[in-house]
């Protein structure tokens, strides 16, 4: 039985729970040197669905190699659980506006402030322009709790 993206998120009851507004994705070059970065994400069904553009460099390490690594983080990427094996995908496009919803739905008071901010940015020409959205689908491989646990520095 299939349930479109767009249901309540209900985790599956193996499946570890990520709460917060931020994940940290580790993905790996080709010489192996890690690289993480904090998205936004929401869960369905078992995995963890983020935005990202299909340009970015996750994408492409994604791409070639889908082993990662997840962990709850801050907005600055610090971690705030352990990392957890995981094995990420790029969904179709036909994918990408349900989730987009799922995104909205959980982040609505950020985008208040986010969307002027990337249309000025595009206005302004400053850094990368962005291309087309893809969705990312995290599975992650371990189900034993806690991963909320604090991380010691």
């Amino acid at each position: 039985m299939t349930r479109a993206l767009d249901e309540p998120q209900q985790p599956a009851a193996t499946s570890p729970v990520f709460p917060g507004k931020y994940l940290s994705i580790t993905s790996y070059r080709r010489d192996g040197t890690a690289v993480a970065t904090p998205v936004w994400f929401v869960q369905q069904d078992g995995r963890l669905l983020a935005e990202t553009d299909a340009a970015s460099g996750k994408v492409r390490r994604i791409r070639r190699n889908p082993a990662v690594q997840v962990a709850i983080c801050n907005g600055r990427g610090r971690l705030r659980g352990r990392l957890v094996p995981a094995v990420a995908q790029v969904l179709p496009e036909s994918e990408v506006d349900q989730v987009q919803r799922l995104l909205e739905r959980k982040y609505r008071a950020d985008l208040v402030v986010i969307r002027p901010l990337r249309f000025l940015q595009s206005l302004l020409h400053l850094g990368r322009p962005r291309t087309t959205p893809v969705i990312l689908a995290i599975e992650p491989q371990v189900t034993r709790l806690p991963l909320t646990e604090e991380v010691m520095s």
